[in-house]
């Protein structure tokens, strides 16, 4: 089983601000960084802040506590896969409004995005998620106490049978920085069990 070794992790994206160290990661987040693919808005965005490590290890699941300050519309962190700019992964909560916000994912396959969410109340500044692997078949999953997950999607990712570059994510897509704080990061045998 591979190791979510910070000390070995890469950057996609680098920002100017971070703290770093063995099993905490702390971001202060660039304006104007995001990643989406065409879909419907017709922009390309390939900025976001990607702390990552590979493996091509085929059967996991990678588990992470997220904590944030989030400030203006759309701040967001969260998990994701990044292989390139036309295939990649992200989930997290994104900011909407002082009431609501959305916990969604995107899953970028061949240079075309999608968005799936679901309300969430924007007080909620601690969650945590989960990323299981299955070969190229994969599950998200969240959870607001660390114990208990639901399912937020599963996905087939075309450029995840071999190695992927599985990570921590957070950006800003307006004019506005803010923290993200990611901990408790661990790397297990496949939580999602195999369907019979």
């Amino acid at each position: 089983m591979f190791e979510f070794n910070l000390d070995k992790a890469k950057w996609f994206y680098e920002p100017k601000k971070y703290n770093l160290r063995k099993d905490y990661l702390e971001i202060f987040t660039e304006a104007n960084t995001d990643l989406w693919q065409k879909t419907y808005y017709g922009f390309q965005n390939d900025n976001a802040h990607i702390l990552y490590v590979t493996t091509n290890e085929k059967y996991f699941s990678f588990t992470v506590k997220a904590e944030f300050e989030y400030l203006e519309l759309f701040d967001q962190c969260g998990v994701g896969i990044y292989q390139n700019s036309d295939n990649w992964v992200k989930a997290g909560i994104e900011l909407h409004d002082k009431n609501t916000s959305w916990l969604g994912s995107v899953v970028t396959n061949n240079g075309y995005s999608d968005w799936a969410t679901t309300d969430i109340d924007s007080n909620l500044r601690t969650i945590w998620y989960r990323i299981s692997r299955r070969e190229d078949d994969f599950c998200l999953e969240n959870s607001i106490d660390g114990k208990v997950f639901k399912q937020m999607r599963i996905f087939h990712f075309f450029q995840g049978k071999e190695d992927i570059n599985i990570g921590l994510l957070a950006c800003s897509p307006s004019k506005s920085s803010f923290k993200a704080v990611f901990s408790d990061m661990k790397v297990t045998e496949c939580l999602w069990k195999k369907h019979e």
